[in-house]
C-alpha cells in the first residue's frame, strides 16, 4: 500500500460539478483532508456494518469521501447512475433494501416517496452535519471477505443483478493495477469517468489512492478540458469514446507530450482508433479487459508491445481459460482474488455463473494467440455496451412494446464510430420513430435510449420462433457509416 502523505494532493481539480448548479470552479483537496472528511462522514452515517448505503448523486469529490466513509463504517456502498429515473430507482431500492439513501437535493422529494424503508438524506446536508464532528473515527474492522460494495450489472434476461464485491477483490485488483501500470505518488491522473461505474470508481480511484497519486477530478468528460489538463498530468483512463473525441481537439499532439500512459477499457477499442491516436500523439493506448463482476482481468503490457485489437494477457494472480473451444474461440472464464462473491440475493444465478472452485463464466467469447495475447471476439449474451455503459436490451424492449401501436421490438447494439456500440431498436407496428423515441425518453435514462429506431414489417426468426438478433446486427452493421439509414418506406 502507498505511504500516504498528508500534504499530497488527491482530487486536485473539480470542474463544473452538477451538484453546484454547474458553476465553473476549482478546488484542491489534500489526501489528508480527504481521509479526515471521510472519517467525519463515517461518524454521521448512523449505519450498522453490512447495511447498504445507496448513493444517487452527481460526480464530486464528496462522492469519493462518502465511498471511503462507508468503507470505514463497515457499510456496503451501492452507487447508482444519477441519470436513472424515479421509476428505475424503485427497482434498485426494493432489491438493495438500503438503510440509507444519499441523493442530490433536486431528487430528494421524488426518491423519498419511493424509498419508504430507507432514511433519505441529501449529500449537502450530510456534509453539513459532518462539519460539526471531530475528524476522527474508530474504524469498524471487517475481514477481507466481507462485502465492500454492490454494483448493479445487467445481462440479457431477467432484471439487473447486484454484484457483491469484497474488500479483497477491490484491494487486490487496485494493488495489482498500480504495480502493473507503474503508478507512483508522482503521477497525476485525469479522472473524467463516471464514479457509479467500476471503471471510474474502482479502477481509476482505487489505483490512484493505493499509489498516493493525485487526480485531476473532472465532473464529466469534456475533450477540450481533458486536453487542457494534460500538461499537468501523466495518466488518462478512458473508454474508446474518449479517444475518438480527443482526436478531434486541436493541440492534442502538443498537450500529450508529457503524458506517460493512456488506458482504454469498458468497450472494444477499434484498431483504427488505436492507430490514429498513435499517429497523432506517439502514444500506444493500453487496452485492458474487465467487468463489474471481476474488476480487471487482463492488460496489455506497460513495457512491451501493446497490440491493437487485443486486451493483453491475464494480470498477475488472475487465471483465465477458454471453454468449449471451436476454431480457437471459446467462452472466457476467469478465477482470482479479483472475482466477485456472487449476486446479491440470487444464489441460483450465482451458481450458474460462479463455480464452487471460483471460476466465473464471463459470457464473453475470445481467443488467445501464440504469444498469449487475448482478443475478445464477441459476447455470448446480447448486452450492449455504449460509451462504456451497459445497456440491457430487454428493458428497452419492454418499454417500446408498451407504446400504443407497437406490435413487437428487438433492441441490438450496432457498431458506432464514437460510442463503440449504439443502441438501435427495430420496431414492428403502426408507429413512428418520433413516437418510439418520445416513449423511451419518458422513462429511460438517456444512455439507454435508442440512437435510431428502424421500422420493419417483421422481425427475422428461426424455426423455433426466436428473434435472430445476429441477422439484424448483420443487416444494420453499416447504419452509422451512411447518412441514409435503412428503414421501411
Amino acid at each position: 500500500m502507498a505511504d500516504y502523505r498528508a500534504n499530497h494532493l488527491a482530487g486536485v481539480l473539480r470542474q463544473g460539478s452538477l451538484g453546484r448548479d454547474s458553476a465553473k470552479f476549482c478546488e484542491t483537496r489534500t489526501l489528508g483532508a480527504l481521509w479526515q472528511n471521510a472519517e467525519r462522514l463515517a461518524a454521521v452515517l448512523n449505519v450498522q456494518p453490512g447495511d447498504r448505503v445507496v448513493v444517487h448523486a452527481e460526480k464530486c469529490i464528496e462522492f469519493i469521501e462518502l465511498y471511503l466513509a462507508c468503507v470505514l463504517a463497515g457499510a456496503i456502498f451501492v452507487p447508482l447512475n444519477p441519470a436513472y429515473t424515479d421509476a428505475e430507482m424503485a427497482y434498485f431500492l426494493g432489491d438493495a433494501e438500503p438503510a440509507l439513501l444519499v441523493c442530490d437535493r433536486p431528487r430528494f422529494e421524488g426518491l423519498s416517496n419511493i424509498a419508504v424503508k430507507a432514511r433519505v438524506v441529501t449529500l449537502d446536508r450530510l456534509i453539513d452535519s459532518a462539519l460539526h464532528v471531530p475528524g476522527t473515527f474508530k474504524l469498524i474492522r471487517r475481514n477481507s471477505n466481507h462485502i465492500a460494495a454492490i454494483l448493479y450489472t445487467s445481462g440479457t434476461t431477467g432484471r439487473s443483478k447486484g454484484a457483491m464485491l469484497s474488500h479483497k477483490a477491490l484491494a487486490s485488483n487496485a494493488v495489482v493495477l498500480a504495480e502493473h501500470w507503474r503508478f507512483t505518488c508522482e503521477d497525476v491522473l485525469i479522472h473524467a469517468l463516471p464514479v457509479f461505474h467500476t471503471h471510474g470508481l474502482f479502477v481509476a480511484t482505487n489505483t490512484a489512492l493505493v499509489s498516493g497519486a493525485s487526480m485531476i477530478f473532472q465532473a464529466r468528460f469534456d475533450p477540450a478540458a481533458v486536453v487542457a489538463a494534460m500538461p499537468q498530468a501523466s495518466v488518462l483512463m478512458g473508454v474508446p469514446t474518449f479517444y475518438t473525441r480527443l482526436l478531434g481537439i486541436a493541440g492534442l499532439a502538443e498537450a500529450s507530450k508529457g503524458m506517460r500512459l493512456f488506458v482504454s477499457g469498458s468497450a472494444p477499442l477499434l484498431a483504427e482508433t488505436f492507430e490514429r491516436f498513435f499517429d497523432v500523439t506517439g502514444h500506444a493506448i493500453l487496452e485492458r479487459y474487465g467487468m463489474t463482476e471481476t474488476n480487471m482481468n487482463t492488460s496489455n503490457p506497460y513495457v512491451g508491445e501493446r497490440r491493437a485489437g487485443t486486451v493483453g494477457m491475464p494480470l498477475p494472480g488472475v487465471e483465465m481459460r477458454l471453454r468449449d473451444v471451436v476454431d480457437g474461440i471459446g467462452g472466457i472464464e476467469v478465477r482470482g482474488p479479483n472475482v466477485f462473491s456472487g449476486y446479491w440475493r440470487l444464489p441460483e444465478k450465482t451458481g450458474e455463473e460462479l463455480s464452487a472452485d471460483g471460476w466465473f463464466v464471463t459470457g464473453d467469447l475470445g481467443r488467445v494467440d501464440a504469444d498469449g495475447y487475448v482478443s475478445i471476439v464477441g459476447r455470448a449474451k446480447d448486452l450492449v455496451i455504449t460509451g462504456g455503459l451497459n445497456v440491457y436490451p430487454k428493458e428497452i424492449e419492454d418499454v417500446i412494446d408498451a407504446i400504443p401501436g407497437v406490435v413487437e421490438s428487438a433492441v441490438i447494439g450496432v457498431l458506432h464510430p464514437d460510442f463503440g456500440e449504439a443502441v438501435v431498436a427495430v420496431v414492428v407496428g403502426d408507429v413512428s420513430e418520433v413516437e418510439v423515441m418520445a416513449g423511451c425518453a419518458a422513462v429511460l435514462a438517456k444512455f439507454k435510449q435508442p440512437k435510431r429506431v428502424i421500422l420493419a414489417d417483421e422481425l427475422p426468426r428461426n424455426l423455433m420462433g426466436k428473434v435472430q438478433k445476429k441477422a439484424l446486427r448483420q443487416e444494420l452493421k453499416g447504419l452509422f457509416d451512411s447518412p441514409t439509414p435503412r428503414a421501411r418506406s
